[in-house]
């Protein structure tokens, strides 16, 4: 990878308490932020499971759907199992298909890398990665 997605995942944090995209939410993701990543084992897991579900509540925050994406990547790493592949592959489909446009052209590019590297942690091949974008819809609303 081209960059930390550690690092990547403080910038958009800091994005998502700057940008006011969480609204009354913010507050309950610092604290699950915080659990996440000043802790380990089930702990860090609780607070993992916390913001994707406040992802879930906020599929359009940009920088929040961002930071998921980079954290779940954090969590691949920690612990190797296939249903953080497919969530990461999954938050990526998601944000590329309809938060990317218009938005952080390095942001978007991070995480294309990142959904390769999900997929193939999932067996997925680059050809299918072109299907992906030829089926995806481009522009317009």
């Amino acid at each position: 990878m081209q960059f930390d997605p550690a690092i990547a995942a403080q910038v958009s944090f800091t994005r998502v308490q700057d940008s006011g995209e969480l609204g009354p939410d913010l507050e309950q993701a610092r604290e699950a932020e915080a659990i996440f990543s000043g802790s380990a084992g089930r702990e860090a897991t609780a607070g993992y499971f916390t913001l994707l579900a406040l992802g879930e509540r906020h599929p359009d925050a940009v920088a929040f759907q961002e930071f998921l994406i980079y954290i779940t990547w954090q969590q691949v790493t920690e612990e190797t199992i296939p249903a953080h592949f497919q969530k990461g592959a999954e938050l990526c489909d998601r944000y590329l298909s309809r938060l990317a446009r218009g938005h952080d052209e390095v942001q978007a590019e991070q995480i294309r890398e990142l959904r390769r590297s999900f997929r193939a942690g999932l067996g997925q091949s680059e050809d299918d990665e072109a299907d992906y974008d030829a089926d995806t819809p481009q522009g317009g609303d």
